[in-house]
């Protein structure tokens, strides 16, 4: 029949089938049905036994063609509890090297979805699976929560996800099952989507609202946020517990407790009578209290699961599917996700836009997702789509916009181990202290989309290709040493009023070298700064550093230390030790000394070399000296004049005093006697003398011709 669409919901318990007929921009119910499967051939939303529910779908089809005429193709959906939800992490070293922009974050995420995938796979037959999206829950640097990873300093980054996977097995027993009742696949969704699909128009999927078909066996969940179902969800409990929880509080075997539940929400009350022949009569009420504990229990998972894949409470949730008539799910449901109760709402199918009011169909939510299945998989139909990843061909779901970082996914190339090695470190001693110098990062691997470059980001469509190539390694460690250590400032000193920069001074394996070294692999580093006087005096003056130090000599195997023969150093004015140490900005001045004699050691003793008298020869003033010492040095007689050095030995040997006679003054004076002739006479303090008469201080002496 021309405009008409045949759809079935292939559910846990039973299987609905439904006839739609499109008029114009809306569509109209024709007819349904809707038959329980005989056993239990079907479990979670899984087919177990293809040939039972075939024979069901075949007795659906058979109802409706009875009326209709033959039905050849069938919009159908896989099932959103056959969705399989993982959670896992991805890692990275930082290395002072922080994640700088969105594609590097990018890679991080698909590694770890690709974790995920391993994980859902058991590490093989990753062509199995299907990841039809992912959510981030947590960023991390060194292990504590952040919002974002870009420019984050750190040692490790990581991420966790939640990633959405479909079983490729979910696809073909479903294909099976119709290819036994004579049924071709027209179309094909997810439960999920067609809920969302007639209930939550595009232009609302930027509020982050849940969806939740409670059904039989399992509730299903899909979440929209920023204009798409940004996750699928499910918990594997629903309306069957709650009759569960009936049969248990009234006595009742399985299918009359659940006829009850049917009753009870419809007409408010139902009478039931126990295993024991008991008749009871149940209200609305009553019920809602004796399965509260079931209810909140139901209520528990789906909010938890909720918030799982959401992180937050969403703004609204929406219940569809025949649980959703449980007594006060609503409000339970409300309070554990501390939403307003006016924030939770069951949707029936006078919510779907789309569709003519029909007495075919009552008003009920169980009925929303095989209207969704047949609207969504006609408008919106899951396509596959076929991708050349590397020369190798790859299919993917179309549940959603697929990017290459899916193609990459499902190719299993995980891209992280496609980058490039670092190069290779070195391990350098620096002062005593072993460090590693990393290598250079290894280049990202290069993407490219039918030749041009791409992306993880970027959109793909069927017959695309992709080529991955990995990323080039990176180089060796090539740092120098001024890299290494960083800018050092170097000592402003002043010597002699003239300023000078004194640098560090850098060692490599014992030889001397500049800050622009390029350090090498098991170098031995040694760097200090030279701040003592000493050190700065040596490399700033030519002055002999042993003229800066204590001028030294020993006197009888005694050391004594000269100090007017001494070059005086001044720091800031002060009398320094070499072994001061100097800041920026002070000031050096050298006070230079002259070589010793052996006469200075007496001076600055205080100690006496000559025996002195002063007498007056012919009138004049004579000072007439005897040494007091014999003074030697390595065995040779030296006088009072000899130049010392430093750590000279010395041997003083005191001679006894002796009187001075006339004659000690000719030693003085110059008497020129060969200009002189005949007869004088020797005067000593006027009276005559001869010339070894003794002499003292005052006597005047006196020839005269």
């Amino acid at each position: 029949m021309k405009d008409v669409i045949f759809a079935l919901d292939i559910g846990t318990r039973s299987v609905t089938g439904i006839i739609l007929k499109q008029l114009d921009n809306y569509y109209e119910v024709i007819d349904y049905c809707m038959l329980e499967h005989q056993d239990r051939s079907m479990r979670d939303g899984q087919i177990h036994n293809v040939v039972a529910v075939a024979e069901t779908i075949a007795q659906v089809k058979s109802q409706l063609e009875a009326s209709y005429g033959p039905l050849e193709k069938v919009c159908v959906a896989a099932a959103g509890r056959a969705l399989i939800t993982m959670e896992a992490s991805a890692s990275i070293e930082l290395k002072d090297a922080p994640i700088s922009n969105e594609e590097a974050m990018k890679h991080l995420e698909l590694s770890a979805v690709q974790a995920a995938l391993e994980k859902v796979s058991g590490i093989h037959n990753k062509a199995n699976y299907y990841c039809v999206g992912y959510s981030i829950l947590h960023y991390y640097i060194d292990q504590q929560k952040i919002g974002s990873l870009i420019d984050q300093q750190g040692d490790v980054a990581s991420v966790d996800i939640i990633a959405t996977f479909l079983p490729r097995v979910v696809i073909e027993s479903l294909l099976a099952a119709l290819a036994r009742a004579n049924l071709e696949m027209e179309a094909l969704t997810l439960e999920p989507i067609a809920a969302i699909h007639v209930l939550i128009p595009e232009s609302m999927r930027r509020l982050n609202v849940a969806l939740v078909d409670i059904g039989a066996g399992t509730s299903d969940i899909a979440i929209t946020n920023y204009g798409t179902v940004v996750a699928y969800g499910m918990v594997p409990i629903a309306g069957d517990e709650i009759t569960e929880a009936i049969s248990d509080t009234y006595l009742l075997d399985f299918p009359m407790a659940e006829a009850a539940k049917r009753a009870i929400v419809d007409a408010r009350e139902a009478n039931v009578t126990d295993i024991l022949g008991f008749e009871t009569t149940i209200s609305y009420e009553t019920l809602a209290k004796d399965i509260a504990s079931a209810v909140d229990n139901l209520a528990s998972q789906i909010a938890e699961e909720i918030l799982t894949l959401n992180a937050n409470p969403p703004k609204a949730v929406m219940l569809v599917g025949g649980g959703s008539l449980t007594p006060t799910i609503t409000t339970a449901i409300a309070r554990k996700l501390q939403l307003p109760e006016n924030r939770v709402a069951i949707r029936g199918i006078e919510a779907i836009k789309q569709l003519n009011p029909s007495e075919k169909l009552l008003s009920r939510p169980d009925f929303v997702t095989p209207i969704g299945i047949a609207i969504a998989a006609k408008q919106k139909p899951v396509h596959y789509v076929s991708v050349k990843v590397n020369e190798q061909t790859v299919r993917l779901f179309e549940m959603r916009t697929l990017t290459v970082g899916d193609c990459l996914i499902q190719a299993g190339i995980n891209i992280q181990k496609w980058y490039g090695k670092p190069g290779l470190a070195s391990i350098v001693t620096i002062n005593g202290k072993q460090i590693t110098i990393p290598g250079e990062f290894g280049e990202p691997p290069k993407i490219t989309l039918n030749g041009s470059t791409a992306s993880v980001n970027d959109h793909i469509k069927n017959g695309d290709q992709l080529e991955v190539t990995k990323g080039e390694d990176g180089q060796a460690a090539n740092v120098s040493i001024h890299e290494l250590l960083g800018e050092i400032s170097p000592l402003k000193i002043y010597l002699n009023d003239n300023i000078h920069k004194v640098h560090p001074v850098y060692m490599v394996n014992q030889q001397p070298m500049s800050n622009d070294y390029i350090v090498k692999d098991k170098d031995v580093i040694q760097w200090y700064q030279p701040s003592r006087l000493e050190e700065i005096v040596k490399l700033l003056s030519t002055e002999k550093l042993s003229e800066l130090k204590p001028f030294t000599i020993y006197i009888n195997g005694k050391s004594v230390q000269l100090k007017s023969s001494e070059t005086q150093v001044y720091v800031n004015g002060q009398t320094a030790e070499l072994s001061q140490q100097l800041f920026t900005g002070d000031h050096i001045q050298i006070k230079h000394a002259n070589q010793p004699k052996v006469i200075d050691y007496f001076k600055q003793e205080n100690k006496e070399y000559f025996q002195t008298i002063t007498v007056f020869f012919n009138g004049k003033q004579v000072e007439l000296r005897n040494p007091l010492y014999i003074i030697k040095r390595n065995e040779t007689i030296v006088d009072e004049n000899t130049r010392l050095y430093s750590n000279d030995r010395i041997e003083l040997h005191p001679i006894q005093k002796k009187d001075f006679i006339f004659q000690d003054v000719f030693k003085y004076v110059d008497l020129e006697l060969s200009k002189k002739s005949g007869k004088f006479d020797v005067l000593k303090n006027k009276q005559p003398a001869n010339f070894h008469d003794p002499i003292q201080t005052g006597d005047e002496l006196e020839i005269v011709w």
